[in-house]
């Protein structure tokens, strides 16, 4: 039995004999890249989809999200999978809150991310009218390679973050227009 080691890529820097200098930014955005530490927040059938996701064939360990959290102060990316109804939607923004900054948010299925089939008055017609979302995974339910996808497209988001992005005057009207001080 042979075994694969991947070695993570070095950020661009200089290096010299004994030493490698890169930026701050090029360094945090690589270690939080590769230590996310998800929050599920499944109500029906796209959580089955997560779950599966976390099994031993999708295997999202191998991408450094192998601890999933469910207390929101320990996690920094929020995964929302499901229906949403319009009752349980403060409790989500509570949730969203509650997280580490930096956050992330990934909407995982139809209605996470539309409401779904379900356009009545009592379901949430996508989380993006509560908190804001940075990823999409479209689907009903999606299946896990969609899901792994969305979470590969969060850790390239991660990745390529400006430190000063979450300070900047566009980032702070985005959360005051969620009414998110």
């Amino acid at each position: 039995m042979t075994t694969d080691v991947k070695i993570v890529e070095a950020p661009d820097g200089y290096q010299g004999s004994g030493f490698f200098a890169t930026s701050f930014d090029k360094v945090v955005g690589l270690a939080r890249s590769h230590s996310l530490w998800p929050l599920p927040f499944a109500t029906s059938c796209c959580g089955i989809e997560f779950m599966s996701t976390m099994a031993a064939r999708y295997d999202l360990a191998r991408f450094g999200s192998e601890r999933p959290s469910f207390s929101p102060r320990q996690a920094d990316m929020l995964l929302v999978a499901g229906t949403i109804a319009k009752k349980m939607a403060p409790v989500l923004k509570q949730v969203y809150l509650q997280m580490a900054e930096p956050r992330w948010v990934v909407a995982i299925g139809a209605c996470a991310s539309s409401g779904g089939i379900f356009d009545t008055y009592s379901v949430l017609q996508g989380i993006d009218r509560v908190i804001p979302v940075d990823v999409y995974v479209p689907g009903c339910p999606p299946r896990p390679e969609q899901i792994l996808e969305g979470i590969l497209q969060v850790r390239e988001l991660t990745h390529n973050e400006s430190l000063r992005r979450r300070n900047s005057s566009e980032y702070q009207a985005l959360l005051a227009s969620y009414n998110i001080q």
